[in-house]
């Protein structure tokens, strides 16, 4: 097998994970924006607060010294960047909106294990580790479709969404529990949480919803 370049080997799973959240994340993020038809500097905002919303409200929450993003302010300038090139290939595409909810899935599906990794090396419990999957993977994209006044796709009626990012959360956990090592785990976290996402995208895949039924009469 070919060894990892030294700067890779050199980058913690969590910080790497972070990474490719933020690109992909930082991509929907300016796709919604071009909906929403902003300048330059929007896309950049939205980006931007899509790429690290969830996981700076991880950070806070578990008490990090530093937020990720502010000991590295890498992952800003990328989001950014992210953003330039959408503002600027956005009419290329033939469905933005449809662009948008596969890009959003796989982000879910990086960033739930990137919250669960970050989470895991701090040790915490398990509860705190499923919730703070969970948070990293919902919380940026409903940030972004709060603020641009779009329907929150983590909200959305008759699709898998906080489902799926919980689903993958725990099977980390339950991979973790069974002895497999922590890559394996993130990796069946990652697939889990993508599949079900894919799977309520293409097939219609939802749980059932709450039906308001009259009172009964006594």
């Amino acid at each position: 097998m070919t060894a990892l370049p030294d700067w890779m080997a050199q980058v913690p799973l969590g910080a790497a994970l972070d990474y490719a959240a933020v690109v992909v994340f930082a991509l929907t993020g300016a796709l919604v924006a071009s909906r929403q038809q902003l300048d330059l500097v929007g896309f950049i905002f939205i980006a931007a607060l899509t790429a690290v919303g969830g996981g700076t409200l991880r950070d806070l929450l578990i008490g990090r010294d530093t937020v990720f993003w502010v000991g590295n302010p890498t992952y800003v300038l990328i989001a950014a960047s992210a953003a330039v090139v959408v503002f600027f290939t956005a009419h290329l595409l033939e469905s933005r909106y449809r662009a948008l909810l596969w890009l959003d899935a796989w982000a879910l599906a990086v960033a739930v294990p990137a919250g669960v990794a970050v989470t895991m090396r701090l040790d915490h419990g398990p509860i705190i580790v499923l919730i703070m999957g969970v948070v990293t993977g919902t919380f940026g994209g409903l940030m972004r479709d709060v603020v641009c006044n779009e329907v929150p796709l983590v909200l959305k009626q008759g699709e898998l969404y906080l489902t799926c990012a919980f689903a993958g959360a725990a099977s980390a956990l339950i991979a973790n529990a069974a002895g497999l090592d922590r890559l394996t785990a993130l990796l069946i976290c990652g697939a889990v949480t993508f599949i079900l996402r894919a799977g309520s995208l293409r097939f219609g895949w939802k749980l059932p919803v709450y039906k308001a039924r009259p009172p009964r009469q006594y």
